[in-house]
């Protein structure tokens, strides 16, 4: 989507619709605009729409469409609320065949600043653009569509930087959709090639060979069931201080999930070509941060590997060797993206960085304590974790902290080798899963733990988004990583 400002006002756009957002009854445009406020109070004498979250209304205008776009009741209100309703109107406007829109640059909305509110919005609406449908044989092509923030703005960063993120979550979206059979560890490292390559990262791929030769036995014994070899991809941002410790960024990359020889059961396992999702928030956040030119180098570790219970698959009661030589009981092999973030944690560890942040799709625990309205964070460093969970409430991403106690560590300790990948207690799940991986990381580099198991991809369709990957993480993440100095 082409996202560009005008200083005239919205009633003078020639354009094929108007957003209006509202919060409840109270529509948000800024002061102004007279006519369109007193033509939309007419409107709504006779519409259901009620402002609810997510809810949508089009009316004739004007010559031009108007599209209302609900954020919900102030009391329950976050940011997220603000991009979806932007994805939601513009995927309304597509559907009724509408192609150029129209919003304020400014909005009445208490605590969100200008600068937030054209990077939701701008990105919410490119978001909105965005529809699956590789493998239909009736599906259109999209036309290309554009949005226009109108009334004065004194800094185009933020819709500068709206664009960029949006490109990059369409653009990503398309390999996390994929089904296992298509996005297999090569693929997602070709890809992940070809992106570097045009965003200006650097990027080298660890093959079975080299991971062997390297020690990393725990994403090579998840694979080992496979036809398909494991891939360690690693992007580089170099920045603008190359000499300064570099933010990594480590992402969960199972293309998918059978469970291994603990085979899942065989409802909803189709689910599991999402298991990926945390490498590709990573690639997302990479895409945006390389489109973004942020000043502070980061590094992406993915770690991809395909979980399948073949004749030479792992099983259980076997013990593995992880990179840096701690041994580990696989007691459960679906149980196996901690196996494959070991390994990635400790090559991170190996580049010095200021800090380490992961993100998995890791414990089926986080959706029984969180549902799908935020993610679990936990780590060593409350700085850290205070940091992204601030910068993903402003994001739209919401994290909710888990504690890391020492009895959670203990929980981990196996009979026979260094840790199990699985608990004693079979309680907190996803605590239990974090204290395993923070013994990979050495006590002086800050790191945080994210779990997305609950909000990595949407089984069913939003008025913002059909079912598919939500690529939850990178947008926090891209926010906190340039705010770093």
């Amino acid at each position: 989507m082409k996202i560009s400002t005008s200083p005239s006002a919205i009633s003078d756009q020639k354009k094929d619709a108007v957003i209006v957002f509202f919060q409840g009854s109270e529509n948000l445009l800024p002061a102004g605009d007279a006519a369109l406020k007193k033509e939309i109070v007419t409107l709504l004498k006779k519409s259901a729409f009620k402002g609810l979250a997510g809810q949508t209304a089009l009316f004739p205008w004007n010559g031009k469409q108007l599209i209302l776009a609900g954020v919900g009741a102030a009391e329950h209100f976050h940011n997220g609320l603000l991009e979806q309703a932007a994805a939601a109107a513009v995927k309304a406007g597509v559907a009724a065949g509408l192609k150029s829109f129209v919003v304020s640059s400014t909005i009445k909305l208490k605590g969100l600043s200008e600068a937030d509110h054209q990077l939701l919005v701008g990105r919410g609406a490119a978001w909105g653009t965005y529809a699956f449908s590789a493998f239909k044989s009736d599906a259109k092509k999209v036309p290309a569509t554009s949005l226009v923030f109108c009334g004065a703005i004194k800094d185009r960063s933020a819709v500068g930087a709206a664009e960029a993120q949006g490109a990059a979550l369409v653009d990503t979206a398309n390999l996390a959709n994929l089904p296992g059979n298509e996005a297999h560890p090569e693929k997602i490292a070709d890809w992940a090639k070809a992106m570097a390559k045009e965003s200006g990262l650097t990027c080298q791929i660890m093959g079975k060979a080299e991971l062997e030769k390297k020690g990393c036995d725990g994403i090579l014994s998840v694979a080992r069931g496979s036809a398909r070899d494991a891939r360690m991809i690693i992007l580089k941002h170099k920045g603008s201080d190359p000499k300064a410790k570099p933010i990594v960024l480590v992402g969960k990359t199972v293309t998918f999930d059978s469970g291994g020889i603990s085979l899942k059961p065989g409802k909803g396992m189709g689910w599991m070509k999402y298991d990926k999702c945390g490498g590709m928030a990573v690639l997302t956040a990479m895409q945006m941060i390389a489109r973004m030119k942020v000043k502070v180098p980061v590094i992406g570790i993915l770690g991809a590997a395909e979980n399948m219970p073949g004749s030479r698959a792992t099983r259980p009661g076997d013990i593995i060797t992880a990179y840096k030589g701690k041994t580990v009981e696989v007691l459960n092999t679906d149980a196996e993206g901690r196996l494959v973030l070991m390994d990635a944690l400790g090559l991170a560890a190996d580049m010095k960085p200021r800090a380490i942040v992961d993100l998995a799709t890791l414990t089926g625990a986080c959706i029984v304590a969180l549902g799908s309205s935020a993610a679990a964070i936990l780590g060593n460093d409350q700085k850290l974790v205070n940091e992204l969970i601030e910068n993903g409430a402003t994001a739209g991403e919401r994290l909710w902290q888990l504690p890391l106690y020492n009895d959670y560590t203990e929980d981990m300790k196996s009979d026979f080798a260094d840790l199990a990948n699985l608990s004693k207690s079979g309680g907190a799940g996803t605590a239990t899963a974090a204290a395993f991986l923070q013994e990979f990381v050495p006590k002086d580099i800050p790191w945080a733990h994210l779990d997305i198991a609950g909000t990595a991809w949407l089984e069913s369709s939003k008025p913002h988004q059909a079912p598919g990957a939500t690529l939850f993480g990178a947008r926090l993440l891209a926010r906190w990583i340039s705010s770093q100095g």
